[in-house]
């Protein structure tokens, strides 16, 4: 009996620490979260090509103005 709610216990313990967690990453998210290591955000729309004007990932044009791009 004691066995069984001691699990019991642990399981919400458990759920509660996993749902809190979650929520507070959601809410208050990291700054690594936010951008990457080149400072663009990771929900960045895709961006006109200066020269021929298609949609490339902002990620590539910023790459390609620093030097590592293709």
């Amino acid at each position: 009996m004691v066995a069984r709610l001691l699990m019991r216990l642990f399981v919400v313990l458990s759920a509660t620490a996993v749902v809190a967690g979650l929520a507070w990453v959601y809410a208050v998210p990291p700054q690594s979260l936010r951008v990457t290591r080149d400072g663009v955000p990771h929900l960045a729309p895709p961006v006109a090509h200066p020269v021929t004007g298609e949609a490339i990932p902002l990620e590539r044009l910023v790459q390609h103005y620093k030097g590592g791009g293709r």
